[in-house]
């Protein structure tokens, strides 16, 4: 196995995340400082990241939560902002899947599992995230509706076509497969309709359904399934 992805089964972080920490120096095997994501593991030497030592669980859990407004998506904030990770007690590190705005709310997923998490987040495999925003400015228009399932123009490249619906006059249902940096939000004051409230309702095939804000739960082995299968299917479907 490849060590950035043992580290990423070891729950250490994301594959990518992972060999960021590499590429730092931040990782020995046996002791020796190794750089190269690609050197091969097999469990039979001691594994560390920053002196701790990382082993394959036996199992792999992922949870559901309700980020709540101003709690941050990542694991520690030097800021001391609450942290989605601190809203699940769990006797193992957890890690967020992704990352929603602090003042997001909505659906965000915890989990151990790396390569899960690679699943999920990797471009490649077009997982799509389902929001709902409530815009300024009144009932959307059906041309800057257009524009938005065709894909609008930001500083950072046009996006890719969403789907989008008004479920009702300044209420829109978007879903993107992509995870630019506030990319709703800059979609829509794009099409001149900031955001004024933005919730994630879906990730993939799990919805946030009646979980309530702040809460959460672990979710099922089917469900998890069903993750890991939208993230395979996608890819196959692209190639």
């Amino acid at each position: 196995m490849r060590l950035a992805k043992f580290l990423a089964n070891g729950g250490v972080a994301s594959r990518r995340a992972a060999e960021g920490q590499i590429a730092d120096g931040r990782v020995t095997v046996a002791g020796e400082i190794v750089r190269d994501p690609a050197r091969g593991v097999d469990g039979s030497e001691p594994v560390a990241v920053d002196g701790r030592p990382v082993a394959l669980p036996a199992d792999r859990v992922v949870y559901a939560v309700n980020k709540p407004a101003g709690v941050v998506s990542t694991a520690r904030d030097t800021h001391g902002r609450p942290t989605v990770v601190g809203l699940v007690p769990a006797d193992r590190r957890l890690y967020p899947v992704g990352r929603l705005d602090a003042d997001t709310t909505g659906l965000i997923l915890l989990t151990d599992d790396g390569e899960l998490a690679n699943r999920l987040t990797h471009p490649r495999y077009g997982v799509p995230r389902t929001y709902r925003a409530k815009v300024l400015g009144g009932p959307v228009p059906e041309a800057a509706l257009h524009a938005l399932r065709r894909g609008v123009e930001l500083d950072d490249g046009p996006t890719a076509p969403a789907q989008v619906r008004q479920l009702r006059p300044g209420v829109l249902e978007i879903i993107i497969r992509e995870g630019r940096k506030r990319q709703v939000r800059r979609m829509c004051e794009a099409v001149g309709h900031p955001v004024s409230a933005l919730e994630r309702i879906a990730f993939g095939p799990l919805r946030l359904g009646r979980l309530k804000l702040g809460a959460h739960r672990l979710l099922e082995a089917d469900e998890v399934d069903a993750l890991r299968a939208a993230g395979v299917s996608r890819a196959r479907t692209a190639r």
